[in-house]
């Protein structure tokens, strides 16, 4: 029998591990939707997962997923809201909170830009993926990406310095946007990443990651992604991709594609800034595509 749900479908329904295989403990707070644990390199940081049946197998095929939260940093209803997929498709979902003012100035937007003073977000992902394979003895190479507003942002640029740790990226609504464009400066465009993070653009690899871009057509407020010269992280050309979130994904798309950088473009009716609309209406149909061709390779 077939079981089908938001495109998400397999032959059989996941099975659960034979009782006692965990501690009641461990059962509670470490499998399935996850208590909150603090990142063992910084405890500044923390993280909460989703951690289905089947890791405890010997044999599985487990893939992770890494949801990236905006500045409201809801990031345990991004981990609900990729449990039911994470579940039927035999993934881990792995959803760090990156808090406000690290560094005791109460900024907001430190991680959007993968550096902050001497802190490197895109580093301190890649930790805590390493951490989450060592807790649950398995090793991911490669995960998905996702992120909405500031987590967009996020997903953008740290697939220009990570594209090979890729196997899906999926940008979601980015109030600002860095566009693939080595003639301008970074956060801008491309121009001084590797004077700034030390590793060169692979434009090659990126050309590999299935990357989708996704934003409702009614995302339309500019109040919030309006830079104004003298504020925040404001650099000559920072409102070059548009007014609008549509409009400044569109000119990102534009980029990537002139690139080789093929991108599926969803722009969603009736929706306007909303992360759990956008992520039920296109985010996991994404997702669950890009990993049944993997699967099937």
């Amino acid at each position: 029998m077939t079981i089908s749900n938001n495109s998400l479908s397999l032959s059989m329904p996941p099975q659960d591990p034979p009782a006692g295989a965990v501690s009641q403990g461990d059962a509670m707070y470490d499998y399935g939707s996850t208590t909150v644990f603090t990142h063992r390199n910084d405890p500044r940081f923390a993280y909460t997962l989703y951690v289905p049946p089947a890791i405890r197998q010997p044999s599985n095929n487990v893939e992770l997923v890494v949801a990236v939260h905006g500045t409201d940093r809801g990031f345990i209803k991004y981990r609900d809201a990729f449990a039911g997929f994470a579940r039927w498709n035999n993934c881990a979902v792995l959803c760090p909170l990156f808090p406000v003012g690290v560094l005791g100035d109460n900024n907001r937007d430190g991680y959007k830009h993968l550096l902050e003073g001497d802190i490197r977000y895109d580093r301190v992902l890649l930790d805590m993926v390493e951490e989450v394979g060592s807790r649950y003895v398995k090793t991911f190479d490669t995960f998905a990406l996702f992120g909405f507003s500031g987590g967009g942002q996020f997903v953008n640029r740290f697939a220009y310095l990570h594209p090979e740790r890729l196997w899906a990226a999926s940008i979601g609504a980015p109030g600002s946007v860095t566009l693939l464009d080595v003639n301008r400066d970074w956060w801008v465009g491309l121009r001084g990443i590797e004077q700034r993070f030390g590793k060169p653009f692979d434009l090659e690899a990126l050309q590999r990651v299935p990357v989708q871009m996704v934003v409702g057509k009614a995302d339309l407020e500019t109040w919030e992604i309006t830079h104004r010269e003298g504020r925040g992280s404001y650099m000559p050309g920072a409102n070059d991709a548009g007014a609008t979130r549509p409009e400044r994904l569109r000119t990102l798309r534009q980029t990537f594609e002139t690139a080789g950088v093929k991108v599926q473009f969803d722009e969603l009716p009736n929706i306007a800034h909303n992360s759990l609309q956008t992520i039920e209406a296109a985010v996991l149909d994404f997702f669950a595509t890009v990993l049944s061709t993997r699967r099937s390779q």
